[in-house]
C-alpha cells in the first residue's frame, strides 16, 4: 500500500491510497457488499455507473456461505465477483457482536453458532487472517472484541485488553505469512476500541498504533451511543492515530455523520445505510431525506434530486419510483440503490474538492444550509 496525504483543511484530510487493485481518493465511502455483492446491483453498476474504487465484503458471512475455500478456488474475491478494484474485508467481530445471542467472546477468540444452520465455529485472530488470505482482500481487518453501549467499565476494559492481545498475535502472524509469500499484496488494519471512555480510547489507540499496521480503524461506535458522544470520541481518538496512515471509522453512517467525522480527520467510511434505506423507500438528497412511498409523490414529475446526476435522476421521475415501490417491482431496488450510493459517493468527491481548496468549513456550512430550507 502507498499512502499520500494530499491536503488538509484544518483537521479534514484528502489522501490517496494505492493498493494492488486501485487508486483510492479520500475521503472515501465504501459500499457494503456483504456476500461479495452490493444488494440490487451488479459489478458493472459498481464499476461503470458508480465508479467505485473499493467495496466492503464480510469475512463472517463469506466464510459461512459460499465458504472462503470455495472463493479461493474461484479466483478469490476479485476473480469470483469480477470486481477488479479493491476489497476491504471486516473480521467478523461485529457479526459476533450483532449476533450476540449465538456467540460468546473468550480470551482466545469468539465462539459462535452459524445463523444459517446452527453449526459451531470458533474465530481466532489467526483463523480470521487465514480466511481473509483465501478471500484475497486488499485490506483485511483483524479480530476485535466489540461491545454494545452502554457497557460497564469492566466489560470495556476486557474488550480493549483482548483487542490489544489479539492485535499483537495478528500482526506477528500476518508478517510471518508475508515472509512465506502469502498475502504479500494484502494490507492489514487494527481496530481501536474503548467505548466512549476517553481514557480507554487513549489506551487502546496508543497500544495499537505502536504496532506495525498499514492503517487503523475506530470501531465500537454507532452501537447505541448519542451522536455527540460519537463525534467527541472520534475527535479525541484521532489525535493518537498516525498522520501517515489511513484512518477508518467503521459502520458510520448518515451523510451528517460523514461530514462531521471528515472534519475530525477520518478518511474512510462504510455503512449499510444508503443501500438498506433505498430498499425501504428512503432516498438521500442534497436537501435531506425523502420517503418515496409517500402519496404526495404519486404524480410528481420531478427527479429525486434536481442536483443529482445519477442514472435514476437523469431518466426517471419521483412518480415512477413511487409506482415501482408500491407495486413491489424489483426494478425499484436497483434504481433507488444507484441513487443513494451515487449521492454518498458524490458527497465524498465534493468533500475532497473542498479540502483540496482548503474550504472544508464553507462546504460544511453549505451542506447544512441546504437541509434547513
Amino acid at each position: 500500500m502507498q499512502f499520500t496525504l494530499d491536503a488538509t483543511s484544518k483537521n479534514a484530510r484528502a489522501c490517496t491510497i494505492i493498493t494492488a487493485h486501485s487508486n483510492i481518493k479520500t475521503p472515501v465511502f465504501m459500499p457494503v457488499g456483504t456476500l461479495g455483492s452490493v444488494k440490487a446491483l451488479d459489478m458493472q453498476d459498481m464499476l461503470e455507473l458508480l465508479g467505485t474504487e473499493i467495496i466492503l465484503a464480510n469475512t463472517y458471512h463469506t466464510y459461512l456461505k459460499p465458504g472462503d475455500k470455495t472463493i479461493a478456488k474461484m479466483g478469490k474475491l476479485h476473480g469470483f465477483t469480477t470486481y477488479n478494484k479493491s476489497f476491504l474485508t471486516d473480521s467478523g467481530g461485529f457479526q459476533a457482536f450483532s449476533l450476540s445471542d449465538i456467540s460468546k467472546p473468550t480470551k482466545d477468540g469468539i465462539e459462535f453458532r452459524s445463523h444459517i444452520d446452527g453449526s459451531k465455529h470458533f474465530f481466532t485472530p489467526k483463523k480470521v487472517i487465514d480466511i481473509q488470505h483465501n478471500l484475497g482482500s486488499d485490506i483485511m481487518m483483524i479480530l476485535d472484541d466489540l461491545v454494545a453501549l452502554p457497557a460497564t467499565q469492566e466489560r470495556i476494559k476486557t474488550s480493549i485488553e483482548r483487542t490489544t492481545a489479539w492485535a499483537e498475535e495478528s500482526i506477528e502472524y500476518f508478517r510471518e505469512k508475508q515472509q512465506e509469500g502469502i498475502g504479500v499484496e494484502q494490507n492489514i488494519f487494527a481496530i481501536i476500541q474503548g467505548g466512549t471512555d476517553k481514557a480507554f480510547r487513549t489506551k487502546s489507540a496508543t497500544e495499537l498504533c505502536a504496532m506495525d499496521y498499514d492503517g487503523f480503524a475506530i470501531g465500537g461506535l454507532s452501537v447505541g451511543e448519542l451522536n455527540n458522544e460519537m463525534y467527541d470520541t472520534v475527535e479525541h481518538t484521532v489525535q493518537y492515530m498516525p498522520q501517515d496512515k489511513p484512518r477508518y471509522l467503521m459502520g458510520v453512517g448518515t451523510p451528517e455523520d460523514l461530514i462531521e467525522n471528515i472534519e475530525r480527520g477520518i478518511d474512510m467510511f462504510d455503512c449499510v445505510m444508503p443501500t438498506r434505506n433505498a430498499r425501504n423507500g428512503t432516498l438521500f438528497t442534497s436537501f435531506g431525506r425523502i420517503n418515496i412511498k409517500g402519496a404526495k409523490f404519486k404524480e410528481d414529475s420531478s427527479p429525486i434530486d434536481d442536483e443529482c446526476e445519477c442514472l435514476t435522476c437523469k431518466r426517471y421521475t419521483r412518480a415512477y419510483l413511487n409506482h415501482l415501490f408500491r407495486a413491489k417491482e424489483l426494478t425499484y431496488f436497483r434504481l433507488a440503490t444507484i441513487h443513494n450510493l451515487h449521492y454518498y459517493l458524490n458527497l465524498m468527491r465534493e468533500a475532497r474538492e473542498a479540502i483540496l481548496e482548503d474550504k472544508y468549513a464553507e462546504f460544511k456550512t453549505a451542506f447544512y444550509k441546504k437541509r434547513n430550507l
